[in-house]
């Protein structure tokens, strides 16, 4: 996709919003659901089970739970991540990449404020669009945000970081250079030992790509529409013999 622009808003069959591209016949989110795609994809499939280790792990790994977001997107997945993370008292650094913001204006449009926590949440909703790119804010004492208006071949991403990461970028034949074997190395070596990445991309070629940057596989059941997902975990004990391209 060389260009974002001519976003139109759309009601998905959950009643929740989504935009949608008619030069590329692309949508942000299902059309199944945009709400309950999140939820699942990104919540039941990958921050439930993420969260499952961090509790886990001694007293010193458990002071915060790192998420990185590749495509902030319309913000339903911080929001969702928000709402699920003050439910279990979990003290949360959420990074989140964003090229081509959406405007105020759509912003405004968006009803997904409204359709999550009751719309107790919509405060830091708004103020999760309208932080400054590259400004750390307090969403919450418990939810730390950051925004950076970078793609992700730019963003100098720290090692051994993430324990999440939520992979929603457009599908592969509209953005390919984002599930590469560069870019899925990049994100392996961004992420702590026993990380989880959740994507709703279950095509053959990136689970290819992934084995061979060195991540273990499970394809749990896909949302509304879709016959499976994917969830790689970063391994513990990597394997030597698997080494993705070098950074320069």
């Amino acid at each position: 996709m060389k260009h974002f622009h001519n976003r139109i808003l759309k009601e998905t069959a959950d009643g929740s919003h989504t935009l949608f591209f008619p030069e590329y016949n692309e949508h942000y989110h299902s059309v199944h659901g945009a709400l309950s795609e999140s939820v699942h994809v990104f919540i039941k499939e990958g921050f439930d089970v993420a969260v499952k280790s961090f509790a886990g792990g001694s007293k010193d790994d458990r002071k915060v739970f790192s998420i990185l977001e590749v495509g902030f997107g319309t913000g339903l997945n911080a929001l969702l991540t928000l709402e699920r993370s003050l439910s279990l008292s979990i003290q949360v650094h959420y990074l989140a990449l964003e090229p081509y913001p959406l405007t105020a204006g759509e912003v405004s449009r968006l009803n997904l404020a409204d359709k999550v926590a009751g719309g107790k949440l919509a405060t830091a909703f708004f103020n999760m669009h309208n932080t400054p790119f590259g400004e750390t804010t307090e969403i919450s004492p418990e939810f730390i945000f950051d925004k950076w208006q970078l793609p992700l071949s730019d963003a100098p991403l720290p090692p051994d970081t993430f324990r999440l990461v939520y992979h929603d970028a457009f599908a592969p034949q509209l953005q390919p250079d984002l599930w590469s074997k560069e870019v899925f190395a990049k994100l392996e070596r961004s992420m702590a030992a026993g990380g989880v990445l959740a994507t709703y991309c279950a095509k053959g070629s990136v689970k290819r790509t992934l084995k061979e940057c060195g991540f273990s596989l499970t394809h749990p059941a896909g949302p509304e529409g879709k016959r499976e997902m994917t969830r790689a975990e970063k391994k513990t004990n990597p394997d030597p013999g698997i080494a993705g391209p070098v950074e320069k």
